[in-house]
């Protein structure tokens, strides 16, 4: 049996599918992968679990004309291959794959697209909605089945979109268990030590792409009005992206050099969240972030931005606290607050791993599966 993953850049499919490509394997399965190879700026991160890597030509922008060679590529590729099933990733990946995909389908391919967070969401701009929702609800026809990793997602597809597609909820992609977990404290300082850190440092970790979205300026805005309340703090930012530049320039706008570190793109993050105190998150927008679930696992309290993702995981004053994502003096608050309490600390993020159980890659595997009807390569029945 073959399969086909396909997302618009390939930092995507290693970021969100590995785990299930191995297990795919493993089943005696031929997995193959479509998409923009940029792991050149992401660090290390590599494709794994790969028997075929095709490079297309995806863009993020809808309007960018390499769309269309994607597309044409896309029709030759599964006229050639004749896969048993295409799992199709975010926006763009996911519209040009199921567009080039309707000749397989009647082949008897099953095509499957899983919406990582849709741009259109309760809160979303008026254009999000027009731009998005629109395209979405078109396009939704063009699978047999549209998997949602929130509930919220899951309800809005039910009411929104097709009738006429099986549209499903999973928990996420699932994080690696074995990779995120706690860490002894003997452990615990080696990494710090490893990262510049001191016991004595109360440290803050914010995973994500350096974007608008992700809204780390935020984050750094509360830094600033407490670096006089918590002498020995430390925030430390993971991730690469268009708006480093700016964080700088903030970072040195408020006087915190020696307060906020970037660490650049991380591959080797188990190493670095079971050392610190708090993991924080201003997103405005998050399909089912892992960040969150990897701090969960690692018993870590949350402080994290009112969004769909954020607020499937985080209860407030039971796992961690929400605020507004660009409300930088309610996550000062809630950040002192916690600094001064270990007890609270210690609570929150006990609660928190026992919520993250449903989150990880062996929970996750066992509904994505049931949901592909997946079974080995050499059972005569076919998914």
């Amino acid at each position: 049996m073959k399969i086909l993953y396909t997302a618009t850049v390939l930092s995507h499919i290693c970021q969100f599918h590995l785990p299930h490509m191995k297990h795919l394997r493993e089943q005696g399965w031929e997995v193959h992968v479509a998409a923009h190879d940029n792991l050149a700026v992401k660090n290390g991160l590599q494709l794994k679990y790969c028997d075929k890597f095709i490079e297309t030509p995806f863009s993020r922008s809808p309007k960018s004309p390499d769309n269309l060679r994607a597309y044409k590529q896309m029709k030759k590729l599964l006229s050639q291959e004749r896969y048993d099933l295409i799992l199709c990733n975010t926006p763009m990946g996911g519209i040009v794959t199921r567009l080039a995909a309707k000749k397989a389908r009647k082949q008897g391919a099953k095509v499957i697209y899983m919406a990582h967070g849709f741009h259109f969401c309760k809160g979303s701009s008026k254009k999000a909605w027009l731009l998005f929702y629109p395209i979405e609800k078109f396009m939704a026809k063009y699978c047999d089945l549209l998997i949602t990793i929130n509930k919220e997602d899951y309800a809005l597809a039910r009411e929104k979109l097709s009738r006429r597609t099986k549209i499903a909820y999973i928990h996420g992609v699932g994080v690696n268990e074995q990779r995120y977990h706690p860490a002894s404290e003997e452990e615990q300082l080696a990494m710090r030590q490893a990262e510049g850190l001191s016991p004595a440092d109360f440290v803050i970790l914010c995973t994500g792409e350096l974007n608008e979205n992700k809204n780390q300026k935020t984050l750094i805005s509360a830094a600033g009005a407490l670096k006089d309340q918590i002498p020995n703090l430390k925030v430390l930012l993971a991730g690469n992206g268009p708006k480093e530049q700016a964080l700088k320039e903030q970072i040195k706008a408020e006087g915190l050099e020696n307060t906020v570190k970037l660490l650049g793109y991380r591959t080797d993050l188990e190493r670095v969240v079971p050392a610190v105190d708090l993991v924080v998150s201003c997103s405005r927008r998050e399909g089912m972030p892992l960040n969150i679930i990897e701090a969960m696992l690692c018993e870590k309290p949350v402080v994290a931005s009112h969004n769909r993702g954020h607020d499937e995981l985080v209860l407030e004053g039971e796992t961690g606290f929400l605020f507004a994502p660009e409300d930088a003096a309610l996550l000062a608050e809630r950040v002192e607050a916690l600094a001064k309490n270990a007890a609270a600390r210690e609570r929150l993020g006990e609660a928190g791993a026992a919520r993250a159980a449903a989150y990880t890659v062996g929970a996750v595997r066992q509904e994505l599966l049931e949901l592909l009807n997946v079974r080995a390569a050499n059972d005569k029945e076919t998914p």
